[in-house]
């Protein structure tokens, strides 16, 4: 997506995302082409390209906008990572749920992953619950071991309909976390 603050470019942008979103409910995702798109946006062609290189684009720029409130939140700390995250799902339910119904879960994967990196570059709040754990040690394969191992669960919890207890799903992961410390099952030794 190209970046503007034009309230007509950000209109375009909108109706565009909008419309594929509509179209995800009523085809495969593979499907769609950009014409059905505009078609439905009511769009010129010109319009949709001004504002996204492809259809792809359209959709890796809403999942990206919407993790990036999440990634504030984690990264103002004083948060319990994994409440945020199903907070996260919860409020995001319906597009979830459209990207399960596609088998396209992993783009999420995909755009959490493209931060991995982020942190040495861009400032990171001293409050970021993940600085201190990370103190001395390699930050980007423990990120991706977090990010891997929760979204996982995430996954999981959307294709079976979200209808498990978050709380549940939480202390089943707090109690396993628990085990492994007490029972030195994974050493370093």
């Amino acid at each position: 997506m190209y970046k503007t603050k034009n309230p007509s470019a950000i209109r375009s942008q909108k109706d565009i995302t909008k419309a594929l979103l509509n179209l995800m409910n009523e085809y495969p995702y593979e499907e769609i082409s950009v014409k059905q798109i505009l078609i439905d946006a009511k769009l010129a062609r010109k319009t949709f390209y001004r504002n996204f290189e492809s259809k792809d684009d359209v959709l890796l720029s809403l999942i990206r906008e919407k993790l990036f409130y999440y990634f504030q939140i984690v990264n103002k700390g004083d948060v319990n990572v994994l409440s945020t995250i199903f907070s996260f799902a919860i409020k995001n339910r319906e597009l979830l749920m459209l990207l399960e119904k596609n088998n396209l879960l992993h783009v999420v994967l995909q755009c959490m992953n493209e931060n991995i990196g982020l942190h040495k570059t861009k400032h990171v709040s001293k409050n970021n619950p993940f600085v201190r754990l990370f103190d001395g040690l390699d930050s980007e394969y423990l990120i991706s071991l977090n990010i891997g191992a929760i979204w996982n669960v995430i996954t999981l919890w959307i294709h079976e309909g979200m209808k498990d207890d978050p709380e549940y799903i939480k202390n089943s992961i707090s109690k396993y976390l628990m085990s492994l410390s007490e029972e030195n099952i994974i050493s370093c030794k």
